[in-house]
């Protein structure tokens, strides 16, 4: 009977090792799934809010972080599966990281709702693009990413792809629109860009900071970063609105938009819950990735919005769109590439050793 339990053992090791593994990768897909979702849809919904007669910036701003009371969801969820008794997991050195961040991240959707309410969603999103390059210098001197030549050549490929995006754009200014008002949103959403670059290597930064002091960052710790954050990103941008007036404004303005007024409603919560996909996604592969890997796939999603555009505001698309969707594709598939190789790289010299 003790050959026997002995032999269960390994076997039951093997069995929990494979559950744990199958979990992680349906969270990965999960996340993925979620990000992609938000990533192409929220600028679009948020661009349909200022183009059917939305004018308040404040309130498009509020939009991005309003919806965190969702998360309690899955947070209630993981809570209840979670076997740690010490809950939450959130120490109060991570929040008051956190805390900051959410701040920071409430000033980034002020500057991008600005952006979007004067630019084609286009060349917002192009122009949002560049956040990888500050996204790759941030995260190199905030948290010592390791570059590779792949994901150097990842890089390049998608800020080329996205410059030719650019160069293409020149004359998409909206009809009856100043030029003072479009390079106001020009360089707003320019501002928004250098500024979420900052903010996902600082996301990266506190969970390693936790773990040096704590237990590694779980899925359930993830959930928990992004509820305080979009708490303070929306404390944030209420203090806006109640200084703008923009609570006193909503109805009035329901009652003005071109789609109707139960319509302005959908477009406002359909606009914060694909906020919160696209925050929990980014949230979660800095978790399983890097800042580095969030700010690859938030750019290489960029001309997937590009097609959506095209499809739902007729935008035009030209032949550097194709090209740039080519180079984008190249730079995800480089640094990918480069990930597995040095995984089994890794794993090798592990082996060997």
């Amino acid at each position: 009977m003790e050959v026997e339990s002995t032999q269960s053992l390994p076997q039951s090791n093997n069995e929990l090792h494979r559950s744990k593994r199958l979990t992680k990768i349906s969270l990965v897909i999960l996340n993925f799934i979620i990000m992609v979702i938000g990533t192409t849809g929220s600028p679009l919904i948020l661009r349909l809010y200022f183009l059917k007669g939305g004018k308040r910036i404040w309130l498009s701003s509020w939009l991005q972080t309003g919806g965190w009371p969702l998360i309690l969801i899955p947070l209630f969820v993981s809570y209840m599966k979670s076997r740690d008794k010490k809950l939450p997991l959130m120490s109060p050195s991570l929040f008051i990281s956190c805390a900051f961040i959410g701040i920071l991240t409430g000033l980034d959707d002020w500057l991008y709702a600005y952006g979007i309410s004067y630019l084609p969603v286009s060349t917002s999103s192009i122009l949002i693009s560049t956040q990888l390059a500050f996204t790759a210098l941030f995260a190199f001197l905030l948290v010592r990413q390791r570059f590779t030549p792949y994901s150097v050549n990842a890089v390049v490929l998608l800020v080329i792809g996205a410059a030719m995006l650019g160069i293409n754009s020149s004359g998409d200014k909206p009809e009856g629109e100043s030029k003072e008002k479009y390079y106001l949103g020009f360089f707003m959403t320019i501002g928004a860009a250098v500024l979420y670059g900052l903010v996902l290597p600082l996301v990266e930064l506190s969970q390693m900071k936790y773990e040096k002091v704590q237990v590694p960052v779980c899925y359930t710790l993830v959930l928990e970063m992004q509820l305080v954050m979009g708490f303070f990103g929306t404390a944030f941008s209420t203090v806006g609105m109640i200084v703008n007036k923009d609570f006193t404004a909503i109805h009035r303005e329901a009652r003005d938009f071109e789609l109707g007024e139960d319509r302005y409603y959908i477009v406002l919560v359909g606009s914060a819950i694909m906020y919160q996909c696209f925050f929990l996604g980014t949230v979660g592969a800095i978790f399983y990735g890097s800042a580095l890997l969030a700010g690859v796939i938030m750019t290489v999603l960029i001309p997937v919005t590009e097609v959506l555009a095209v499809v739902f505001f007729s935008e035009p698309f030209s032949s550097g769109k194709g090209v740039a969707l080519a180079l984008s594709l190249w730079g995800f598939v480089s640094y990918f590439y480069g990930e597995i190789k040095g995984k089994k790289a890794r794993e090798t010299v592990n082996g060997t050793s």
